[in-house]
């Protein structure tokens, strides 16, 4: 039997190249990370278990919003901007993280994180300790069908989703 010992420095290769393939960007139709300075309103996203508070949000195309998340739950969530696609593709960065011990079910390893050169810093994510508030500023796409999710493992198979509503007012 042949036995596959990963190094650190394998693991974080390993984990760059699926944040590559993962990582927002103008090509892929989520929108853009936005300029803090060209804010257009500011909202409150409330991260509990399996829910978000609120479910559904408006958003103009173009608009660029300051999203304060807050994980008001007992544990570990997310605020992902993305697709079903893109969640998919964040799936393994996920277990990975689980697995490896920079994070549990109610608790983030920063140094473990760092160790493995993988900081979960994505402009279009907060990923969130129970009590723990995070910002995401993001510009909106002309069109598209995006929302938001959590990618703990088994959170978005749970129904841990949201939803943007393009162009319906604010």
């Amino acid at each position: 039997m042949i036995k596959t010992i990963l190094t650190g420095t394998a693991i974080a290769a390993s984990l760059t190249a699926s944040i590559a393939v993962a990582s927002p960007g103008h090509g892929d139709g989520i929108g853009e990370p936005g300029d803090a300075a060209q804010v257009d309103r500011t909202i409150t996203v409330e991260l509990d278990e399996m829910k978000y508070s609120p479910e559904t949000i408006d958003v103009e195309p173009g608009e660029t919003i300051r999203f304060e998340v807050v994980n008001v739950g007992r544990a570990v969530h997310e605020f992902n901007i993305g697709t079903s696609e893109t969640w998919d593709g964040h799936r393994d960065e996920m277990r990975t993280m689980m697995r490896e011990g920079m994070m549990t079910v109610r608790s983030i390893n920063h140094d473990r994180m760092m160790e493995a050169g993988m900081m979960h810093d994505d402009a279009n994510s907060a990923l969130l300790a129970p009590g723990d508030t995070g910002e995401v500023i993001w510009t909106f796409p002309e069109g598209g069908e995006i929302g938001f999710a959590c990618n703990v493992p088994g959170h978005r198979e749970a129904g841990m989703v949201g939803d943007f509503r393009m162009g319906h007012g604010s």
